[in-house]
């Protein structure tokens, strides 16, 4: 008899133990969907300042039409990787694949921004400067939210690679979350140059 209830108090702590795990890479897995979808939110505001960005810009580099055209594909590309990655944040290749089009565009915004330098009555203008100054704001909430979905994202993969937590991830097939990380190549990662 004793050795029956030894036997069933056994089971009983390896169950409570094994919903215990499974309930808190349940928890993880929902905190970097949240963390993930705040990134969205903040993308999605980029996405709308860009077309007016580019409008703005319209009026004053009239033959930097390729460069404006850039930007825009390269939004539209960025809009589309988004909304696959938002779709399942625990596909690796779609949020790769936001990750590449967010650095095209990026890319391309710098390169906007860049030749807008060249003409100063842009520059002055008081719906650029308010429109660059939210895209910088913007870009600032970007990358707090990026920091917070891989700060979960690391939290969820400790978790579920950790033993005893690897059991209940293989057995319930709970796949590692894919950390966001800059596409900027080693040449990008230099300091600028600034010469007066």
């Amino acid at each position: 008899m004793a050795g029956l209830i030894i036997l069933s108090t056994g089971a009983l702590l390896i169950v409570f133990w094994a919903v215990g795990a499974y309930n808190r890479l349940v928890n993880l897995q929902n905190q970097v969907r949240n963390a993930f979808a705040q990134i969205d939110v903040q993308l999605k505001r980029r996405y709308d300042l860009v077309p007016n960005l580019v409008e703005t810009a319209k009026g004053y580099m009239k033959h930097e039409r390729e460069t404006l055209e850039a930007v825009i594909v390269a939004r539209n590309r960025a809009v589309d990787a988004n909304e696959k990655a938002s779709a399942n944040p625990a596909d690796a290749n779609a949020v790769l694949g936001m990750a590449a089009a967010e650095g095209m565009l990026a890319a391309s915004l710098g390169k906007m921004f860049a030749l807008s330098e060249a003409y100063p009555e842009l520059k002055a203008n008081h719906n650029m400067m308010q429109l660059t100054e939210e895209l910088t704001s913007t870009e600032n909430r970007i990358a707090f939210a990026r920091q917070a979905y891989n700060d979960g994202a690391m939290q969820y993969n400790t978790a579920r690679e950790q033993f005893p937590g690897s059991i209940i991830a293989s057995i319930f097939a709970f796949k590692p979350m894919e950390l966001l990380q800059s596409t900027e190549t080693p040449d990008e990662r230099q300091p600028v140059k600034v010469s007066f």
